[in-house]
């Protein structure tokens, strides 16, 4: 899904394409430098140790400046060369941001960019609605989702893609921009004075049954942990008496406000994770400084491979205090800080600059993939070993925890792999897997008006109405394919349908009702009255799913 929004970084590996640096310095070095020592010899090739490196550097890029079959502008190969040195560097997460991407990386940490605070996607070549960010300036004009942006200012906007449509929708605090909409068979026209959008770190919080409170953290940005903070206070006043941490996806962020973060569930003195640099470098060890505000609040943290960075400091750290159980799959496995350092040319250079662990000692870290270039590498790292030859470590209360690559689960759940029905659908939609989509968008729309329920069951009239709108685009599956996911359809289509038809916040609970990983938590939490309850009532269900031997 596409959006006006800043693109999360994630870490994944770099892949850089058409590097003129990593051919040319292989060859060059040897053979550019050979030659240069010749000339100045008068024919005695001069030893390469006697020429300083940023010399040689300099002889090789003079080289190639004058005499390489393609002409090359300078400024570029020394950008292609610092690209190609930090490459070799063999850290996907040591990178050089241009000017473009550090401000994309600035917004996403300070949680703010200027413009109209719309989520979009494009349906049926119309950049269309999702969300119109809650308090932004398109939700203020009373833009809905599902609306289809059909005119910025005097322009049309068929075929446009996001990136496009967020270009000409940004713009400074104040400035105003003319949207052309079209919703159902009306066409209107609003006017949108852009503005500051802050984008909330925690998007979701509600009550779930059994006064289980849920709080969804996206990014840890400079405002997660007061969002976060006042979250769980209005949970706790609405009486929850346990709370699940969302974590899943969340690709991390700010290391202080995953530190902020766990002091909020830590008591003081409690570590939290240390950061260890260079050999010889002093190792620096961050502790909780603060009374924790929720004591007797059992908590569960979900994880999964999205999960990263401060994601992982603040599962370690509550699963090593055994102040959280951790629930999911295995996290990414990022255990790296980095510093950004701006350069006087423009831009800055994000640089590994240490590697945490968690309190009880554990690594994070993955290995990165050993071949970068393959674009089938696993962006996570190389596989994990069995858990049979993982490290392991003892929490405080001695259970033990796995290290070796990022944060295991106390409780092991949710399917990595896609359902077969899913994989043969798409197998079958190929690349017309969009037009399936614009499908589901039409239909939805179609339906909001005859909603009565954010829950509203999706009927088989339905689906048969959605086949037939593929059949008519001329790229329906076989019928017995469509059939055999249809379960997964109609839940996709249930969606689509509340969010237009109530909004995105009525979607999301709805998510919630098929999220398998979310009811395992929910249904730990019930009836535990302090953290330990928690880790008492998994004992017992393992006790009964695992019966003792005769």
């Amino acid at each position: 899904m596409a959006d006006e929004l800043p693109d999360a970084p994630r870490p994944t590996s770099r892949r850089s394409r058409g590097v003129v640096a990593a051919t040319l310095f292989v060859g060059l070095l040897s053979l550019g430098g050979w030659w240069a020592g010749r000339d100045l010899t008068k024919g005695v090739a001069r030893p390469r140790s006697t020429v300083g490196g940023a010399h040689l550097f300099d002889q090789v890029v003079a080289a190639v400046t004058r005499n390489y079959v393609d002409s090359l502008d300078a400024t570029a190969l020394y950008d292609k060369a610092v690209v190609g040195m930090l490459r070799e560097l063999n850290d996907p997460y040591t990178m050089f941001l241009a000017e473009d991407r550090l401000k994309r990386f600035n917004e996403q940490i300070s949680g703010t960019y200027a413009g109209v605070g719309l989520q979009m996607d494009v349906r049926d070549q119309w950049p269309t609605v999702i969300e119109a960010i809650p308090g932004g300036p398109s939700h203020r004009a009373g833009i809905l989702a599902g609306d289809r942006i059909v005119k910025v200012g005097t322009e049309a906007t068929k075929g446009w893609s996001t990136g496009e449509a967020s270009r000409a929708l940004r713009g400074p605090p104040g400035s105003r921009v003319a949207l052309g909409i079209e919703r159902g068979d009306q066409r209107l026209s609003i006017s949108v004075q852009r503005d500051t959008v802050h984008l909330r770190a925690v998007p979701h919080v509600a009550m779930l049954p059994g006064a289980v409170g849920y709080a969804d953290i996206k990014v840890f940005g400079a405002q997660t942990t007061t969002e976060l903070q006042a979250a769980v206070d209005s949970l706790v006043k609405q009486g929850a008496r346990s709370l699940v941490l969302d974590l899943r996806g969340n690709p991390g962020g700010l290391l202080e406000q995953g530190v902020a973060v766990s002091e909020l569930f830590l008591d003081p003195g409690q570590s939290i994770v240390q950061l260890r640099s260079r050999p010889g470098g002093a190792a620096q060890t961050f502790t909780d400084r603060e009374q924790q505000r929720w004591p007797t609040l059992p908590i569960t943290v979900l994880v999964d491979r999205g999960s990263a960075s401060a994601s992982e400091i603040v599962a370690g750290a509550l699963q090593d205090h055994d102040r959280a159980l951790v629930l999911g799959t295995t996290s990414f496995g990022k255990g790296s800080a980095q510093n950004v350092y701006p350069l006087v040319s423009g831009g800055a250079l994000r640089l590994t600059t240490a590697r945490w662990y968690t309190p009880v000692g554990r690594s994070i870290n993955k290995p990165p993939p050993r071949n970068r270039d393959d674009d089938d590498a696993d962006s996570a790292g190389v596989a994990l070993p069995a858990d049979t030859i993982r490290p392991r470590f003892r929490t405080d209360a001695g259970r033990t925890v796995l290290g070796g690559g990022g944060i295991t689960p106390d409780v092991m759940a949710g399917d990595t792999t896609t359902p077969m029905p899913v994989q043969g659908l798409a197998r079958a939609m190929g690349k017309h897997l969009g037009s399936y989509r614009d499908a589901l968008a039409k239909q939805a729309a179609l339906l909001k008006r005859s909603m009565k329920s954010p829950a509203d069951p999706v009927t088989p009239a339905m689906l048969n109405a959605l086949y037939a709108d593929l059949q008519a685009r001329e790229v329906a599956p076989d019928r017995k394919v469509f059939d055999t996911a249809s379960p997964w359809i109609a839940r996709s289509l249930g969606y689509e349908m509340t969010r237009v038809a109530f909004g995105a916040d009525a979607e999301f609970l709805r998510r919630t009702q098929d999220d398998v990983v979310l009811q395992r938590a929910a249904a730990l939490m019930q009836g535990s009255r302090s953290p330990r309850d928690v880790f008492a009532r998994l004992e017992q269900q393992k006790a009964i799913e695992v019966p003792a031997s005769p």
